[in-house]
């Protein structure tokens, strides 16, 4: 596991979008795993100044509210047509979200999964961190081989997401997520994470045991992870550096030669 820090949100985003241009460059075809919230959309913003080519990037979000209608604003279905597909130039039929104002959410997200598995897998996948450790919308509690399926939201999540919303009961009490297991098998995970109020949690992620207590901690169990905090989120995390100026440290069980990661 690499770990670097940088000075603030912005940088975050301007080294992620490195990452996720790279990757681009070496396969015009690559399947892009991508997040909302707002750690990865400066991302996003850095990556269309890099003006790619991105017709056939195809891309999969990693969750959806239940119960929104199509086309409400708040949905990750609008956030990522405003976010990513819009702002990068992609074609709009090679971005995949859960269907959550589908009849049968279930069949939904087995349906997700599937379409996943077709196109080959995720070859980097974007990811935040809740304040309680969720990884896309997997609450605490969630089990670590979990695949894609319906999810109800923690409380604390849903205060979270509040601030999206006109009053916090109107936010949507399920949600379809990819499972842990389904996030594990991208062949690359990119962590970005900002702000003090995540260094207790990032912290616990990445160096406490891997637990469903704290869904994130298993980031720890994947043998590519690279996560980049901005000085506030990394501020417990020790000798971690800032590109640039020194090799990454690496963290985590994988690090001790102990985990699955190494």
């Amino acid at each position: 596991m690499e770990f670097f820090t940088v000075q603030d949100a912005a940088a975050a985003g301007a080294v992620g979008a490195g990452f996720l241009a790279a990757v681009i460059r070496s396969n015009p075809d690559a399947v892009l795993g991508v997040a909302t919230g707002g750690s990865p959309l400066p991302v996003y913003r850095s990556l269309a100044g890099y003006g790619l080519e991105m017709s056939r990037i195809r891309c999969f979000a990693l969750d959806e509210y239940v119960g929104l209608p199509a086309g409400h604003p708040e949905s990750y279905a609008e956030v990522v047509r405003r976010e990513v597909t819009g702002r990068l130039g992609l074609n709009p039929a090679n971005v995949f979200v859960p269907d959550g104002s589908a009849a049968d959410p279930e069949r939904a997200a087995c349906d997700y999964e599937a379409a996943i598995a077709a196109c080959g897998g995720i070859d980097i996948q974007l990811l935040g961190i809740g304040h309680n450790g969720h990884l896309a919308f997997n609450e605490p509690g969630s089990a670590l081989d979990s695949r894609t399926r319906v999810e109800v939201l923690a409380e604390r999540t849903r205060q979270a997401n509040a601030r999206y919303f006109d009053s916090p009961r109107d936010v949507p009490e399920r949600c379809i997520t990819q499972g842990l297991g389904t996030i594990l098998e991208a062949r690359q995970l990119l962590l970005v994470v900002h702000g003090a109020d995540k260094a207790e949690i990032l912290h616990r992620a990445l160096t406490g045991p891997v637990s469903a207590d704290c869904p994130a901690s298993v980031l720890q169990r994947h043998p590519h992870v690279t996560v980049i905090g901005d000085e506030g989120a990394a501020a417990l995390m020790g000798r971690a550096t800032t590109p640039g100026t020194a090799a990454p440290v690496a963290v985590g069980a994988g690090a001790a030669g102990t985990g699955p990661g190494r």
